[in-house]
């Protein structure tokens, strides 16, 4: 019984060894890009505008389609 139950918690103690990370949690917001922008929260860089844009935002205030093609020729990006 001795056995089983050091086995296990052996086994407990390899798996929780397995989840260390070293590496520091990212801050929320912290994935701005070269603009400035926040990919997370749904923003992308706009050259028309000069500025951080929500797609589905610009799409609805210019009345464009919804569609990653119609923000990239609206604002100019190449590779939106």
């Amino acid at each position: 019984m001795n056995r089983i139950i050091l086995s296990a918690l052996a086994g407990v103690a390899l798996l929780l060894a397995g989840c260390e990370d070293d590496a520091a949690p990212q801050a929320t917001g912290a994935d701005r890009d070269e603009h400035g922008c926040l990919p997370s929260a749904g923003y992308q860089w706009c050259e028309e505008t000069g500025q951080c844009e929500r797609p589905w935002e610009l799409a609805e205030r210019e009345d464009l389609e919804k569609t990653p093609e119609a923000f990239a020729a609206f604002c100019g990006n190449p590779s939106s």
